[in-house]
C-alpha cells in the first residue's frame, strides 16, 4: 500500500486535496503533518502525525516510509506580524522537505508556491513559468519575498541533487471552504462594502477544486525541476467586482482613485471607524497589489498536465454561498 504524505492538509486547498485523494486514490494510506487539530482526526482513513514543518526532526519522521509527498503547509498572509515566522515556515519548510526527499528516496514530491514568485506586472500581460521572478515588485511583501526564495533553494535541489520534485503555482484561490478567509477575504470584504473604489489592476482566479485536482496531475505527470502555473481566467479587478456584484446582488463601486489616495482613505477610514463601533479591515497591502496586474498564463499545465478549469462563474457563485453561510453561523 503506498504512503502519501501531506502538508498543510487543514488549510483551504489541502482539504480539497486531501478529499481529492480519498477519491482518487482509495487503495493509498493518506499521512497529515499538522501541528494542531486535523482533519485526520475525524478521518480514520489518514493517518495523523504530530510535528512542526519548522523542525528537521519532525519533517523527516514523518517522511518515513513514505513514497510521494505534497507540501502545502505555509501561511497566506500580506501583512505578517511576524515576518521572521513567516519566514522560517516557508523557507526552512521547503528545506526541510526537500532534504527528506533526498534522504528517505521519495519517489515524487509536489511543492506548493505561488503564481505571485513569476506571475505580476505593472502592466497587464500575461506570464508565464519562464518570466524570472518578480523581486523588483514584490521583495517588500514578506509572503512573496519568502515564496521566492524558498523556489530558488527548492530549484538548487532539483538541479544539484537530481531530486524528484515538481513545483506547482496556483493562482487566487477561490471557491467553498475557507474557513480561515486566507485567500476569499477580498470577497468577502468586498461583499461587506469595505471595498470602495476600483483597483487598477487585475487579478487571475482558480477554484480550489481545480487546484487539488492540478496537483495531483502534477504527482503522475509532472517533470522534475519544473514550475506549472495553475490558473483559471485573466479579470481586471472591475470585471471581479461586477461579475461578483451581479451574482451577490449587491452594487459594484464605480469610483476609481489614483493609488496614494485610495490608501490615504483607508487608513483615515481605520482610525475613524472604530470610533462608532466598527473596523476597516481592508489592508494596504491589499491595495497596493490590486494596483498591479497579476495575470498568468497557464497554457503549459493544461498541455503538459490536462489541467482543467471550471466554470469561473461557478467560483464564484460557490465563493459568495460559502461565504454567506460562514457569516450567517457567526
Amino acid at each position: 500500500m503506498k504512503t502519501i504524505l501531506v502538508t498543510g492538509g487543514t488549510g483551504f486547498l489541502g482539504k480539497h486535496l486531501v478529499e481529492e485523494l480519498k477519491r482518487q486514490e482509495p487503495d493509498s494510506r493518506l499521512r497529515l503533518l499538522c501541528r494542531r487539530e486535523s482533519v485526520g482526526d475525524r478521518n480514520p482513513q489518514a493517518e495523523v502525525v504530530r510535528g512542526d514543518i519548522t523542525s528537521p526532526q519532525d519533517v523527516s519522521a514523518a517522511a518515513q516510509g513514505v513514497e510521494e509527498i505534497y507540501h502545502l503547509a505555509g501561511p497566506v498572509e500580506r501583512e505578517p506580524r511576524d515576518p521572521t515566522r513567516l519566514y522560517r515556515t516557508h523557507i526552512e519548510g521547503m528545506r526541510n522537505i526537500c532534504e527528506a526527499v533526498r534522504d528517505h528516496k521519495v519517489k515524487k514530491a509536489v511543492l506548493v508556491s505561488s503564481s505571485g514568485t513569476v506571475a505580476v506586472s505593472r502592466e497587464p500581460v500575461k506570464r508565464n513559468e519562464d518570466s524570472g521572478y518578480t523581486n523588483g515588485i514584490t521583495s517588500r511583501w514578506p509572503y512573496y519575498a519568502g515564496k521566492i526564495f524558498a523556489e530558488k533553494l527548492v530549484f538548487r535541489y532539483a538541479e544539484q541533487e537530481q531530486l524528484p520534485i515538481v513545483v506547482v503555482n496556483p493562482s487566487l484561490l477561490l471557491g467553498p471552504g475557507d474557513e480561515r478567509g486566507s485567500s476569499t477575504k477580498d470577497t468577502a470584504l468586498f461583499l461587506d462594502g469595505q471595498v470602495m473604489a476600483v483597483p487598477r489592476g487585475g487579478l487571475s482566479i482558480v477554484d480550489v477544486r481545480d487546484a487539488a485536482v492540478g496537483l495531483i496531475l502534477a504527482m503522475r505527470l509532472g517533470r522534475p525541476g519544473e514550475r506549472y502555473i495553475l490558473a483559471g481566467p485573466n479579470w481586471t479587478f472591475r470585471e471581479w467586482m461586477e461579475k461578483t456584484a451581479q451574482l451577490a446582488e449587491v452594487k459594484a463601486p464605480k469610483l476609481h482613485l489614483p493609488l496614494w489616495l485610495s490608501l490615504w482613505c483607508a487608513r483615515r477610514m481605520r482610525s475613524l471607524l472604530p470610533l462608532i463601533g466598527k473596523s476597516f479591515e481592508l489592508d494596504d497591502a491589499s491595495i497596493e497589489m490590486a494596483d498591479l496586474f497579476w495575470y498568468c498564463d497557464s497554457t503549459k499545465a493544461r498541455r503538459e498536465l490536462g489541467f482543467k478549469t471550471r466554470d469561473p462563474m461557478e467560483t464564484l457563485r460557490d465563493t459568495i454561498k460559502d461565504i454567506r453561510k460562514r457569516k450567517a453561523e457567526r
